[in-house]
């Protein structure tokens, strides 16, 4: 099975309605390709925040009273209360769907958000336990730069920044946010850096923007129509000052 045949039928696999042979054919292709394993946790991961209550939205409390004020005064003709009735619950729906609309809209853009933070924490971590922190290892950073031509669709500034404190090891590709990303990776003492870089959608400069997920310090935003995300163990004054200068 391919990896295209797995992106066929993964809602299928996901709602259980492959035959056996399928099913077994989907989990023995799962177990050896960890881009098809990530995807298929980013699909369960949506799915169960689909289920969560951010996605129900309660009509507040105001329009209920706002519709039975409406109703308390007088009582027209027959054709004529029928009217207001419908136009009423035309009113109450519209208004309804609007904030269903925008509950929504945040709440897709926060799961988003969180999915793709717990791929850049999970990149790091498995770049620390599965021993492979470099694809090409090197702190001559026109060593490091000339090694991604071909590997992606761009080209990710690798900057020296030694005489900083923060010593270049090397780089490697990575899978982030459903593409190839280039991450390199610096030092300071004993502490490791990932900085995963891809192309971004926006022009505009966005961020820095720092977080903190299961005892590791992060930092991201968009510089030069790139994304950026710096990752570490590293206490949050230096990591700070190393997206700094990156930037700059």
């Amino acid at each position: 099975m391919t990896c295209q045949d797995l992106q066929h039928l993964m809602h299928a696999y996901l709602d259980r309605e492959l035959d056996l042979v399928r099913n077994l054919e989907m989990e023995g292709h799962l177990v050896s390709c960890p881009a098809c394993a990530r995807t298929l946790a980013n699909y369960q991961a949506l799915r169960s925040g689909l289920q969560s209550d951010a996605f129900y939205y309660q009509a507040p409390d105001v329009l209920e009273a706002r519709i039975r004020s409406s109703l308390r005064q007088g009582r027209p003709r027959r054709k004529s209360y029928r009217r207001t009735a419908l136009v009423l619950m035309a009113v109450a729906a519209s208004t309804i769907l609007v904030w269903f609309a925008l509950g929504w809209m945040v709440a897709r853009q926060g799961l988003a958000e969180n999915l793709l933070v717990r791929e850049v924490v999970a990149g790091h971590m498995r770049s620390l336990m599965a021993n492979h922190l470099t694809d090409v290892t090197s702190s001559d950073q026109h060593t490091v730069k000339p090694w991604f031509q071909g590997q992606v669709d761009f080209s990710p500034p690798v900057k020296d920044l030694s005489k900083e404190g923060f010593t270049l090891v090397g780089g490697r590709l990575d899978y982030l946010d459903d593409r190839s990303v280039a991450a390199l990776v610096y030092k300071r003492r004993e502490h490791f850096i990932n900085l995963f870089i891809w192309p971004s959608s926006l022009d505009a400069t966005k961020g820095p923007t720092a977080l903190s997920r299961q005892g590791y310090h992060l930092i991201h935003g968009t510089e030069g129509g790139l994304t950026y995300w710096a990752v570490s163990d590293l206490n949050d004054k230096e990591l700070e000052d190393f997206v700094e200068l990156i930037r700059n």
